[in-house]
């Protein structure tokens, strides 16, 4: 980024389309892919954090390229384990959840989960106080994905 100032998060938004491909260009080794305005935003976003706060864990990049390669058809490698999407949450990550108007935020912690100032050892135990019900609660905060071809009901 020779003569320019580092990009800043909060300019962004007000950055137009032309602008945010040229910044794409500075930030990523290739050009920008055929995205919306709103993806590209997101995308430079977290390649600022990233740049700014390191990449992703090697643990998260074994998942990913264990998710990418059953995506294409193929199996795992023996090397790249399926790690459940629970084992990889850092110390000090934060999950919201919206539940009937209300936003609710857990932190994780080395020993398991916080929410409003009360530890728990499992996002079900946390899923469960705030809606009264059983739930899965890697689901209920979104950390799983739904089986293919199974349909949700909307109470």
């Amino acid at each position: 980024m020779l003569g320019r100032a580092p990009l800043q998060l909060s300019e962004l938004a007000q950055m137009s389309t032309v602008e945010l491909r040229q910044a794409w260009r500075r930030l990523f080794p290739q050009p920008p892919p055929p995205l919306s305005r709103d993806l590209i935003v997101r995308a430079l976003a977290y390649r600022l954090q990233e740049v700014a706060q390191g990449g992703l864990s090697k643990a998260n990049q074994r998942h990913l390229r264990a998710l990418a390669q059953r995506g294409r058809g193929g199996t795992t490698m023996p090397d790249t384990p399926a790690v459940p999407p629970a084992l990889l949450l850092r110390p000090g990550t934060r999950l919201v959840r919206e539940w009937h108007g209300r936003s609710h935020v857990v932190t994780v912690t080395e020993g398991g989960f916080e929410l409003e100032d009360q530890r728990y050892r499992s996002l079900s135990q946390i899923a469960k106080h705030i809606t009264g019900s059983h739930w899965s609660g890697p689901r209920f905060f979104g950390l799983t994905g739904r089986r293919v071809g199974r349909e949700t009901s909307h109470a």
